[in-house]
């Protein structure tokens, strides 16, 4: 069964998003893939390039862009824009007929199969979303929107969706009212909108297998009294996630996976360049 993938994305991250796609191709190779990218203004030449990426590996790209006039309704919040509003309305533009589909943060390494995550059963549920407890955060996001009374606050990186369900139950304008009466208390906007309105729909999945932070490697492995070591990440993490604003492909990043985040990468480079001299070839022997 072929597997549908969202990303939502400007150009600023569709190199990262390539090694995220890379290592996604990679880790499930005997898989099909329909990738879709919601945006509003990616040029069309990084469309293309990205569309010769995805089918390079033997998978389908869909391109869809907003309207500006889809969203005309909907506030934004000072360095939000309307594309906080992508991942929580995705139901709106995705083919009618989708039943569920993976949203997938650009800044993640897919290091082993998600068929098992993308076969799970949702009935009942908008989302499924690993709610990242180890960290103390959690009680301050409990805390920051105490009205709600949040038994959990997911985190939106790896969203299996069931479409279905949000387009009887999921309403724009009540996401836009929300806003519009919380935006104070949001840090994280599409996060926190997901969270304060959908928490008790959504169903909790391992963070250790599907929402790995990097960042806190120590803390896992301490808490697991060592049984989540690098062994165990490496043979049973599907996700693993840079979560926070230091990202591997940056220079000033030092984290425990940077090597394994540089592999991918490098990797992912390399198939850009071949993909590039055959596209310079081709143009060659068209002029000659």
């Amino acid at each position: 069964m072929n597997m549908n993938i969202l990303v939502t994305v400007d150009s600023n991250y569709l190199h990262p998003l390539k090694v995220m796609l890379k290592s996604l191709f990679m880790n499930n190779p005997k898989e099909s893939f329909s990738i879709y990218l919601v945006h509003s203004s990616i040029p069309v030449q990084q469309l293309e390039s990205l569309e010769t990426f995805v089918s390079s590996e033997g998978h389908a790209f869909h391109s869809i862009q907003i309207d500006e006039d889809l969203f005309s309704e909907a506030p934004t919040l000072l360095h939000y824009t309307k594309t906080m509003y992508y991942r929580l309305l995705a139901h709106k533009v995705l083919p009618q007929n989708m039943e569920r589909i993976l949203y997938l943060d650009p800044d993640i390494l897919v290091i082993n199969p998600i068929r098992e995550l993308y076969e799970l059963d949702l009935e009942g549920y908008l989302y499924a979303a690993a709610d990242h407890r180890t960290m103390p955060i959690t009680e301050i996001n409990k805390i920051r929107f105490n009205p709600f009374d949040l038994e959990c606050y997911y985190n939106s990186g790896v969203l299996l969706m069931n479409l279905a369900l949000q387009r009887e139950e999921i309403d724009e304008k009540e996401i836009f009212e929300f806003v519009r009466k919380y935006h104070s208390k949001l840090i994280m906007p599409d996060q926190d909108i997901m969270n304060a309105l959908y928490s008790k729909r959504i169903k909790g999945i391992d963070e250790v297998k599907y929402n790995f932070d990097a960042r806190y490697y120590n803390i896992y492995k301490l808490k697991s009294s060592g049984e989540v070591d690098m062994d165990y990440v490496m043979n049973h993490t599907v996700f693993l996630h840079f979560c926070g604003k230091k990202k591997p492909w940056k220079k000033n990043y030092s984290g425990k996976f940077h090597s394994l985040y540089k592999h991918y990468e490098k990797i992912t480079n390399d198939t850009i360049q071949t993909l590039e001299s055959i596209r310079a070839e081709s143009i060659n022997e068209k002029v000659f």
